[in-house]
């Protein structure tokens, strides 16, 4: 069976050169994705309802991006300009999760090849993120009751701040974060477990750290996952601080969808941070997600 994966070309937003956001990665990972027969074809998703956002984040900003009527402070602190592209992107990208939420739900693993957007919180964007996608998609699930106990794997380099904000005082969703401890966001918020790592971590003392902290989290009942596998965690990565290589990132998304793919448990993976200093690189080790996935299915 092919893995069900969702794309849409207009999560290749329209930014300026000088954006240090390498957003064509995700036109170029469509193509690779392709190129490389993991994917025969797309699922193809609409832009998230208003509905849908309002469960994660205040009407008053889902309003403030639709209408582009953020302040200047504000669209700074997302870096992204709120331009027409963005603000469809920001729309589109969310309703691809949640369109992989629902394929995971009938497949046991689906991916977006978007999302991750875990620096977004109630009520306002941050650090690339505009709208926190698989917070959305995970009030998606307990607000229908196709879910009861939801787990956010983050895996990205950067603490998700955004998802334990959210989730803070709902007991349905636990957050995960195991992130570099000097990185941003420059003040940490609580998840249920974080789990802080040191400067220039190489491979194998990330891979026991990951594996001890699985076995913590498999005592738990969950019965649906967010993985956020940002690969930021690379070694020439621009914005990370640690330095696993190709191969442990490889290691790191088997042993994820492995641990819970083997107990039954969707999956829903989506792509998190990735800021290579090499841009054809970057595509690849995103792609280890994906790759990843199909091999289980």
């Amino acid at each position: 069976m092919e893995l069900p994966i969702v794309n849409h070309q207009d999560y290749e937003a329209k930014l300026n050169d000088d954006n240090k956001f390498p957003i064509k990665k995700f036109g170029e990972l469509a193509k690779y994705l392709l190129n490389q027969k993991v994917v025969d074809k797309f699922y193809k998703p609409l832009p998230c309802s208003i509905d849908t956002l309002k469960q994660a984040h205040s009407e008053e900003y889902i309003y403030k991006i639709k209408n582009k009527t953020l302040d200047k402070n504000e669209i700074r602190k997302i870096g992204f300009p709120l331009v027409d592209s963005v603000v469809r992107r920001s729309f589109i990208a969310t309703g691809g999760t949640v369109l992989a939420t629902k394929l995971a739900l009938n497949y046991g693993l689906a991916c977006n090849t978007a999302g991750g957007s875990h620096h977004a919180t109630h009520n306002e964007g941050a650090g690339y993120c505009v709208f926190n996608d698989v917070a959305v998609a995970a009030k998606y699930l307990t607000t229908r009751g196709l879910a009861n106990r939801i787990l956010i794997v983050d895996l990205d380099v950067h603490q998700g701040n955004g998802n334990s904000e959210i989730f803070s005082q709902d007991n349905q969703v636990f957050t995960f974060s195991m992130h570099s401890k000097i990185n941003y966001p420059a003040k940490k918020s609580i998840s249920d477990l974080d789990i802080e790592l040191k400067e220039n971590l190489e491979d194998k003392d990330y891979l026991e750290i990951l594996k001890s902290n699985l076995k913590y989290l498999n005592q738990d009942d969950f019965d649906f996952v967010f993985y956020i596998a940002g690969v930021d965690i690379h070694y020439n990565d621009r914005l990370g601080k640690l330095k696993i290589s190709d191969e442990g990132i490889l290691k790191r998304d088997e042993l994820v969808i492995e641990n819970f793919f083997s107990n039954k448990i969707p999956i829903c993976g989506v792509l998190g941070g990735g800021y290579n200093k090499d841009f054809n690189k970057l595509v690849e080790l995103h792609s280890s997600l994906h790759k990843t996935c199909a091999k289980f299915l």
